[in-house]
């Protein structure tokens, strides 16, 4: 039976069960609730904490303190030294190095085998399943999938057990079926130095029919380009004539969006945003034209929130479930997963779109923001005021970095964007005047300060030489995959960093 029959019998299957979460998602929740706690009663972690006296989601909360990193630190150094029950009662033996940090010490997350299978390979089987839904007929199983993942060397701990990005341990471990339809070789995915790994990706895929692309949407872009200066062509349909889909996530994909249509070259190509982060597989956008993607709730995955004017790291008191939520409030995630994060804050935040079902989008990180003089600028602001001045100057953003310029002597406070063009604007001035007031028309704290530059000036633009962000990853053996340039920070620390390995313009 060829591929295309057999995944279709799939996708049947599977979107009723993901119509179920959606018409139950509060039982489905509650359920895998039960589930991870019985399953987790006698680890360590699960005896500490009395599991087996845990009976609801308040026993839950009055009995299990929130988590980040540090805290669950100890933990996972014993797991990665080789012992076993401390988090979760199977064997872990794989370690994702977390892209949520630009710092010099990583973080090491568990991945266990049923995170693997059950969240993380369960969110690629159901982005597929719910595009054959949505459009019928589709044969993307006649050709290849072309998947840009992260600088994926892998380090090991002992002859069975490693650590490196997520992509490095989902592509050693892929299922057979997946792997067959996978684009590029092994070896070449699984290169670390990303400067030789783009030129051999693209001299690799050029001759393979690549039906999808799936990758952080910045590599993508380069690798992207590259095939096109290799083969001469002007769009990358000229090389891939049956290109569809492309599957993205990492950042957001707005301040990409008209240069990928540019060079993907024609109207019927397919865009589809996941969140899939080294802790778990999150949401998947299952309606194209509907900008928020469905929270999946039977990925091993138990869900709370922190309403962020109430946030204050793991010492927070006001903690809700998913039954709680309202549409259009930030939230900070907290997870507990069949990986063996317990009540862990992953460090990213949301804004729910819709409750029935539910679906929502990535608004920025606790820790990615400006607030130094009450401005309460988050990432997805940036990124809006971004997207309309690219628009407005037909420019091409490649990164940016935004932060505080303190108030010093007689001098006001302001922004400072240190910014990476594709392709400069038409009149960088313009582009300064339209990042200012779409903040001020999108965010009442940000205009209020800059009301007749009172407390903030203009800000202040350092337009960065190609490939500035890249060099300062270098330092910071960041340079890949899935790691990202902090979009903003409340401080100066990574601006001066930047300003210190690079020319400026």
């Amino acid at each position: 039976m060829p591929f295309n029959a057999i995944f279709s019998w799939i996708v049947k299957k599977r979107i009723h069960q993901i119509e179920l979460f959606k018409k139950f998602p509060l039982e489905v929740q509650n359920e895998l609730f039960q589930h991870l706690i019985s399953t987790a009663a006698f680890t360590e972690f699960g005896l500490k904490y009395n599991f087996k006296d845990i009976t609801s989601y308040e026993d839950f909360k009055a009995h299990v303190p929130l988590h980040e990193y540090n805290d669950l630190k100890p933990y996972i150094d014993r797991v990665i030294e080789g012992e076993q029950e401390i988090l979760w009662p199977t064997e872990t033996k794989w370690f994702a190095k977390s892209s949520g940090t630009t710092s010099s010490r990583s973080k090491l997350i568990p991945v266990t085998r049923e995170s693997l299978e059950d969240c993380h390979y369960k969110g690629g089987k159901d982005l597929l399943s719910m595009y054959y839904n949505n459009y019928e007929n589709r044969k993307l199983y006649n050709g290849k999938h072309l998947i840009v993942g992260g600088s994926a060397q892998v380090n090991y701990l002992s002859d069975d057990s490693y650590f490196g990005d997520l992509s490095a341990i989902i592509v050693k471990n892929l299922p057979w079926w997946a792997e067959i339809k996978r684009t590029p070789a092994r070896e070449i995915a699984l290169m670390s130095e990303w400067e030789e790994k783009i030129e051999k990706m693209a001299h690799s895929t050029i001759e393979e029919d690549v039906y999808i692309i799936a990758g952080v949407p910045s590599w993508t872009m380069v690798l992207a380009k590259r095939v096109l200066e290799i083969t001469g062509k002007n769009t990358l349909k000229e090389v891939w004539p049956n290109l569809e889909l492309y599957m993205h996530g990492g950042v957001s994909f707005e301040p990409y969006k008209e240069e990928f249509k540019r060079l993907i070259g024609f109207d019927d190509m397919h865009y589809v945003e996941t969140y899939n982060a080294s802790e778990g597989f999150f949401g998947i956008q299952d309606e194209e034209n509907n900008p928020g993607m469905l929270l999946m709730l039977d990925y091993g995955i138990f869900f709370e929130f922190i309403p962020m004017e109430a946030y204050n790291g793991i010492n927070s008191t006001q903690i809700i479930s998913l039954e709680e939520v309202e549409i259009g409030k930030q939230y900070a995630l907290v997870i507990s997963t069949n990986g063996g994060l317990w009540r862990y804050i992953i460090g990213d935040t949301i804004v729910f779109t819709e409750l029935l079902p539910y679906r929502f989008r990535i608004s920025g990180r606790t820790k990615s923001f400006i607030n130094t003089f009450g401005e309460e600028v988050i990432v997805e602001n940036a990124e809006r005021a971004v997207t309309m001045a690219s628009r407005v100057t037909r420019a091409q953003v490649r990164d940016f970095h935004a932060c505080p310029v303190y108030m010093e002597n007689d001098k006001k406070g302001a922004h400072q964007w240190l910014i990476e063009f594709v392709n400069e604007p038409d009149n960088i001035e313009e582009f300064k005047k339209v990042v200012d007031a779409t903040l001020r028309e999108i965010n009442s704290d940000y205009d209020a300060k800059r009301y007749k530059d009172m407390i903030l000036e203009p800000p202040v633009f350092v337009v960065l030489p190609k490939g500035s962000f890249d060099q300062w990853l270098k330092t910071k053996n960041k340079l890949g995959g899935q790691n990202k340039i902090p979009r903003l920070a409340n401080d100066r620390e990574i601006a001066e960093q930047i300003l210190s390995v690079v020319q400026v313009i």
